[in-house]
């Protein structure tokens, strides 16, 4: 009887421990990965339902942890409207976004040929 009890409750505990470590895999990995932006675990996965060269492996996945997304998303929204994405990957991005407006406005010299 005890022991028919701890093993139904292991299995309890194995089976809501993966649930979480599975859950809003997406929204885990955009958070970390220093997208700005609300929702940026639930627009990932979006886009990758979406896109024609994604396989279907990765697609049913990413269908399977899309609600647990985005419910991690909303948890995670106040902290998406405060925060400052500081990330090396971001100032790049913002630095080239201004460069390119320079451009656009006066554009490089050309350089002489060799």
């Amino acid at each position: 009887m005890k022991k028919m009890m701890i093993k139904k409750m292991l299995v309890t505990l194995t089976m809501c421990s993966g649930m979480a470590f599975v859950s809003g895999c997406s929204s885990i990995m955009s958070h970390t990965g220093g997208k700005e932006g609300t929702y940026p675990g639930t627009r990932a996965s979006a886009t990758m339902i979406s896109e024609s060269d994604t396989n279907w492996g990765t697609k049913s996945l990413a269908i399977l942890d899309m609600p647990f997304t985005a419910v991690l998303d909303t948890v995670l929204l106040p902290w998406d409207l405060f925060r400052k994405d500081n990330s090396v990957r971001s100032r790049v991005e913002k630095s080239e976004e201004r460069t390119q407006a320079t451009n656009a406005v006066i554009p490089p010299a050309e350089m002489p040929a060799p």
